[in-house]
C-alpha cells in the first residue's frame, strides 16, 4: 500500500501539516490501495507563499522559455504511458482503452499550449488602432498570479492538463489539487516538475480534502484565482469564496446533456453515437449525453438497437482487455446513483434495461446500464444530474418539440444531435443553448475548442486560446505618439 503523508511545496516533498490520512480505493477490488496526507491550512500557506515568490521569475522567463516546460511534461507522460493508464485504471475504475484517452488528451493539451506560450512573446506591445490623432496605444497580457487548481476525480489527468498547460503558458504560478478520491495519478505532475527542472515554487501539489485545502486555498488571499471543476454545490461556495475578495474563477460545473436523434437517421449509428455518449465511463462524464429526445417514428427502432448494445457491454476487471464498462469511482458514488434508480422504481419509470436484465460482477462499486423510456420532464431523473450510467429517453413529434425540451435545463453544457441531413444537425446544433454541439459523431473534445457552458454548467472557458485568456489579464499603455 502506498502512503502518501507529504505534500510537494517549492520543489520539495515535506511533511504535511495535517495529522489524518485518507483512503485511496481501488473499486473494483474495493480495497485500500493507498493513504493520502488530510493537509491543513498551514500547507495551503506555505504553498502560497512559494508560489508568491515564484511568480515574478516566471512570468519574466518568457513564453517560448515556458513553453520548453510545457513540452517537457508532455514528453513525461509519454514516456510513463504504461505505468500511468494502469493506474489510472486502478484508482479510477475506468477501463484501460479508457484511461489511455485521458492521457493522450493530457499529452495534446500540454502541446497545444506550448505552441501558444511561443506564440504569447510576439503578442506583448500589439498596437491599438486608435483614431485620435498623436496617441498610441499598446496591449500587453499579464498573468493573473498565482492561481489554485481544484481537480476532480473523473478525469484526473486531462482535467489537470486543461488547467495547468495554460496557467504555465501565461506565466501563472500554481496550487494544484487534486481529488481526494482519485490522486494517485496526478502524483507524477510533482515527479515531471522535478525530472524537467521547472523553477521551485510554480508548481505545488497538495493533498487532502475540500475542508482541508479546498476552503483554505479558495479563502487564501494570496491566490488571484480559482480555477475549479466538480459539483455545482461546492462551486457555489467556491464563487462565493473568491467574491469577498474579488477574486478571478473559472467554474466547470454540472450538466444535463440532451441528445436529439431525428427521424432521418439512422437507428443504428444513432444508437452507437447515443451509447458513447452515455456509457462512456460508467456515465461519470459532465458532458454526458443523458437526456434522449428521439422522433417518435423511429422510438421504437432506436430502443431495440440501444437494448442490443447495451446487453453486448462487457462489465468487469478494468484491466482486463475488452472490457467496455467499470466500476462507479467510490462507494459514495455509487449509492448516489443508486438513489436515483430508487426514486426511479418511486415515479414508476419504464425500465427498457436496469439492473434486472444483466448480472453484476461479485465485488466493485457496480451498477448496471440503464435505460428509461418515455420519462415525464418532471422526473428528478430527467432533471437532475446523476452521474452514472443512466439514460433517460422520450419520444418527441417535431424538431421544433425538441429543441424546445433540450433547452428547458438549468444546464447547459454540452450537446448532440443526429440527423440524416447535416445541414439540418448543424441547424439544430445552432439553436441549442449548451457550449459545446456535436452533430452524427461521438463527442470530440479538441485542444483547440473551446470546453465550458451556459446557464448552471459553470463560468468561463477552459481549453482553445479562451483558456489561455482565463490566465491573462489585459492592460493597455497609452499615450503621445
Amino acid at each position: 500500500m502506498q502512503l502518501l503523508k507529504q505534500q510537494f511545496i517549492n520543489n520539495q516533498w515535506v511533511a504535511s501539516k495535517g495529522t489524518c490520512l485518507l483512503d485511496v480505493m481501488n473499486p473494483y477490488r474495493e480495497e485500500r490501495i493507498a493513504q493520502v496526507t488530510a493537509g491543513d491550512e498551514a500547507d495551503v500557506d506555505a504553498a502560497v507563499h512559494a508560489a508568491q515568490q515564484a511568480q515574478p521569475a516566471w512570468q519574466s522567463l518568457g513564453g517560448a522559455a515556458r513553453a520548453k516546460y510545457l513540452e517537457g511534461f508532455a514528453d513525461a507522460l509519454e514516456a510513463r504511458r504504461a505505468s500511468l493508464i494502469t493506474l489510472s485504471a486502478t484508482n479510477n475504475g475506468k477501463p484501460l482503452a479508457e484511461a489511455e484517452i485521458d492521457l493522450e488528451d493530457a499529452i495534446a493539451c500540454y502541446r497545444y499550449y506550448a505552441k501558444r506560450a511561443n506564440a504569447l512573446d510576439a503578442r506583448q506591445g500589439e498596437r491599438v488602432d486608435v483614431e485620435m490623432e498623436g496617441v498610441e496605444a499598446r496591449t500587453y497580457h499579464d498573468p493573473v498570479g498565482v492561481v489554485g487548481l481544484i481537480t476532480p476525480w473523473n478525469f484526473p489527468l486531462v482535467t489537470s492538463a486543461w488547467k495547468l498547460a495554460p496557467a504555465l503558458a501565461a506565466g501563472c504560478t500554481v496550487i494544484l489539487k487534486p481529488s481526494e478520491v482519485v490522486p494517485l495519478p496526478e502524483q507524477a505532475l510533482a515527479e515531471i516538475a522535478l525530472e524537467i527542472g521547472l523553477p521551485a515554487g510554480v508548481l505545488n501539489l497538495l493533498n487532502g480534502d475540500g475542508e482541508g485545502i479546498g476552503v483554505p486555498l479558495t479563502n487564501h488571499p494570496g491566490v488571484d484565482k480559482i480555477s475549479f471543476t466538480g459539483s455545482n454545490r461546492v462551486g457555489e461556495a467556491v464563487m462565493h469564496a473568491a467574491s469577498a475578495r474579488t477574486a478571478s474563477v473559472s467554474l466547470e460545473l454540472g450538466g444535463k446533456s440532451p441528445i436529439i436523434v431525428m427521424e432521418d437517421a439512422d437507428p443504428d449509428q444513432a444508437a452507437d453515437w447515443v451509447m458513447a455518449g452515455i456509457y462512456f465511463n460508467a456515465g461519470q462524464i459532465c458532458s454526458a449525453t443523458s437526456r434522449l429526445l428521439v422522433h417518435e417514428s423511429i422510438a421504437e427502432a432506436l430502443y431495440t438497437a440501444l437494448a442490443e448494445r447495451m446487453d453486448a457491454l462487457t462489465l468487469g476487471d478494468p484491466l482486463v482487455e475488452g472490457t467496455d464498462l467499470g466500476p462507479l469511482t467510490s462507494a459514495k458514488q455509487h449509492d448516489a446513483v443508486q438513489r436515483y434508480l430508487d426514486t426511479a422504481v418511486e415515479e414508476g419509470l419504464t425500465a427498457v434495461r436496469d439492473g434486472q436484465h444483466r448480472t453484476l460482477p461479485d465485488h466493485g462499486y457496480f451498477l448496471a446500464p440503464t435505460l428509461y423510456r418515455d420519462v415525464p420532464v418532471e422526473s428528478r431523473l430527467w432533471q437532475e444530474e446523476i452521474f452514472g450510467p443512466v439514460l433517460c429517453a422520450r419520444s418527441v413529434a417535431s424538431e421544433e418539440e425538441a429543441i424546445t425540451l433540450a433547452n428547458d435545463s438549468a444546464y447547459g453544457l454540452a450537446a448532440t444531435v443526429i440527423s440524416g441531413n447535416a445541414e439540418r444537425a448543424k441547424r439544430i446544433g445552432k439553436k441549442l443553448k449548451a457550449g459545446s454541439i456535436w452533430y452524427n459523431s461521438e463527442q470530440l473534445v479538441l485542444p483547440e475548442t473551446a470546453w465550458g457552458g451556459f446557464k448552471q454548467s459553470g463560468i468561463g472557458r477552459e481549453l482553445g486560446p479562451w483558456g489561455l485568456s482565463a490566465y491573462l489579464e489585459v492592460k493597455h499603455v497609452v499615450g503621445p505618439a
